[in-house]
């Protein structure tokens, strides 16, 4: 009997936080700008210089803590993590070593081990044909990006699949963002994300061997790029292997994984306590004020939304992206006795389904205010429009930013209200259909939809599916 193997998988995420100036000096953030233009002696190591910590950076910190659910450490310190690169003209990055700013949170099911405050390293562009010599390689250096302040946020193993992963950085991803302390954008990289992936047979609580995938820039690509290395792993397992501790780079364009380097033994940082710099002690009144200011997360919102009756679904779609929430809530609380669940269905499936339509218009650029979508809502529920005529106000609204109820009444689409004129239609229809009719009524039930149809084409949409249906199975004597 073979063996059966599951993935356990820890993440490594960093945060880019968005403030003013870098982690321990004045220099402005930037992404974009012209290379070395955001730079100064501090920031570039020059002899004599002292770090300032940056207050602003410290209370966010606190928030995203909060947010994660972690004790707040009274006491943190800075540590040198010492490595000699290019990106690091100190020779040692600032971080958070023996004593983080939190430890012990969780978010969702996934436990989080602690997060700590460090400083990003410069950015290196690695060029062919750049160098004087034909042909020949360069490295270039752009330290912008040196000193900008990062929260690294590290989990337990408690992941079990890249689904699971990329659904959980999603959910990461949105509750940060809605702290606003960063803008999460993975493809300029103020959001990075590492994975260590094992496996081990499945019932088993020793750890297996790891491997470490970096620079994946979107959490489709992480998803992808576990699975890929869970079926390696397994291959090898499964083929009499032993899994080697390395360093992976999986390309999305090919599926391919790329061996980056070796990695034997834990890399000796020689951590040591940063001399130029004092121990962090946040106030009671700081944690208090970091716990206090959390908005609604976007866990607890979709929770509060499925109370209401949204499904799962469209609950997850509007508590992860803050505007489409407030959307949601406007539609809401524009008209008495809306249906949640109904308006979360309009406000996730049509309405969005139209932006994509003519252009993916962005929410914020839309011509549709809530209360007009309310109303729309309003006239279907109300059956003084059927859905179908609804969809078709939906689109001039997006459009033209038309008013619902008028072009409900300059494009005739009310819903036929005389029974007496609907039957009428029905008959016709029976009477011109009598293929489908003799389906029908053989035992194809089915084949009421082409009767169905055929109504709702004379009727010209302004039928209610639901009564004429009622209509026809009431003639055809079902």
């Amino acid at each position: 009997m073979s063996t059966e193997y599951e993935a356990v998988i820890g993440l490594e995420i960093h945060v880019q936080l968005s403030t003013r100036t870098k982690m321990f000096c004045g220099c402005e953030l930037s992404f974009g700008d012209d290379p070395n233009v955001h730079t100064c002696p501090v920031c570039l190591a020059l002899p004599g210089v002292l770090p300032v910590p940056n207050a602003k950076a410290i209370e966010y910190a606190l928030q995203i803590g909060a947010a994660l659910g972690c004790d707040l450490s009274p006491v943190s310190t800075f540590d040198r993590k010492n490595y000699f690169y290019p990106d690091n003209p100190k020779a040692y990055q600032i971080t958070q070593a023996a004593t983080p700013f939190a430890v012990n949170g969780r978010l969702g099911d996934v436990r989080i081990h602690h997060a700590h405050l460090e400083e990003d390293a410069a950015k290196t562009i690695h060029t062919g044909g750049a160098g004087r010599i034909q042909g020949s390689e360069a490295s270039l250096v752009d330290f912008n990006r040196g000193g900008t302040p990062l929260v690294e946020i590290v989990t337990e193993p408690d992941l079990r699949s890249g689904a699971q992963v990329r659904e959980w950085g999603q959910l990461l991803r949105a509750t940060i963002k809605q702290l606003g302390v960063s803008d999460v954008n993975m493809e300029e990289g103020s959001l990075r994300c590492d994975a260590n992936v094992s496996i081990r047979p499945v019932g088993s609580e020793e750890l297996g061997t790891k491997t470490e995938m970096k620079n994946m820039n979107s959490f489709r690509f992480i998803e992808r790029g576990i699975e890929a290395e869970v079926a390696r792993q397994k291959e090898i397992v499964a083929s009499g292997g032993t899994v080697v501790q390395e360093t992976l780079h999986f390309d999305p364009a090919t599926g391919e994984l790329h061996s980056l380097r070796s990695k034997e033994e834990a890399h000796d940082y020689r951590y040591l306590p940063e001399p130029d710099l004092v121990q962090v002690i946040p106030t009671q009144a700081m944690i208090e004020e970091a716990k206090a200011s959390l908005p609604e997360l976007p866990a607890a919102r979709a929770a509060r939304y499925e109370g209401l009756g949204v499904n799962e679904q469209a609950a997850l779609l509007l508590s992860f992206e803050v505007d489409w929430a407030e959307y949601f809530e406007g539609v809401l609380e524009s008209r008495d006795g809306i249906d949640p669940r109904v308006a979360a269905n309009w406000v996730t499936g049509e309405f969005a389904a139209e932006l994509r339509k003519q252009g993916d218009i962005p929410l914020a650029e839309a011509k549709v205010d809530p209360a007009s979508l309310a109303t729309l809502i309003g006239l279907v529920n109300d059956r003084k429009i059927s859905h179908g005529a609804g969809k078709t106000v939906l689109e001039s609204m997006v459009s033209d930013g038309a008013d619902p109820e008028t072009v409900v009444a300059e494009k005739g689409l009310e819903q036929i209200s005389d029974s007496g004129e609907l039957e009428k239609i029905v008959i016709q229809a029976i009477e011109d259909n009598p293929k489908p009719v003799e389906q029908v009524r053989s035992g194809n039930e089915k084949a009421i939809g082409a009767l169905v149809g055929a109504v709702m084409k004379a009727a010209q949409g302004r039928a209610d599916g639901g009564e004429v249906n009622r209509l026809l199975r009431q003639h055809l004597g079902l």
